[in-house]
């Protein structure tokens, strides 16, 4: 890789400390992914774009194979109808393709609700901006970095 993802330079310029770790070959799945970083799916944290209402959208951070908890989402949201971003809107709104999605360094900032799954394990990776490119850090960090992000239980099964 020529230069650094994008997301790895938005930590930079926050002075976030994490590494970047470029896969050998293509992950088709969280497991995939997970073990060619040498961690558990639990510490793959994915960033899931939803469309609240017209133009507006809420980024949600989940650890794993946990879902989003659809009721959770739409009471803290005030909405009867949310639904997941399109592919087209996922890249109006942060310049990412799915699944390079990361909350640094996007486009447009929205809304940043963490699941508390992600905060569950001291070190994490997240997307880049980049296909097969992770970004690694401590969960501390991610905080940190997304000062305005709210930690909110939305996972599914989970109790508020």
């Amino acid at each position: 890789m020529d230069s650094p993802p994008p997301a790895s330079l938005a930590l930079d310029s926050l002075g976030i400390e994490h590494r970047v770790f470029v896969h050998g070959t293509p992950v088709h799945s969280m497991e995939e992914a997970a073990s060619a970083r040498s961690q558990r799916p639990g510490q793959v944290v994915r960033s899931i774009l939803f469309q609240v209402r017209a133009g507006e959208f809420v980024m949600v951070l989940m650890a794993g194979p946990a879902q989003v908890d659809w009721k959770k989402l739409r009471d803290l949201v005030k909405r009867s109808r949310v639904r997941m971003a399109t592919e087209d809107e996922v890249f109006e709104v942060t310049g990412y393709r799915v699944g390079t999605v990361s909350p640094f360094g996007v486009k447009n900032q929205v809304r940043v609700l963490v699941d508390p799954s992600v905060l569950k394990e001291e070190e994490i990776s997240i997307g880049s901006g980049v296909r097969n490119t992770a970004i690694i850090m401590k969960s501390a960090e991610l905080i940190r970095a997304l000062k305005d992000a709210e930690i909110v239980q939305l996972s599914e099964g989970a109790s508020a």
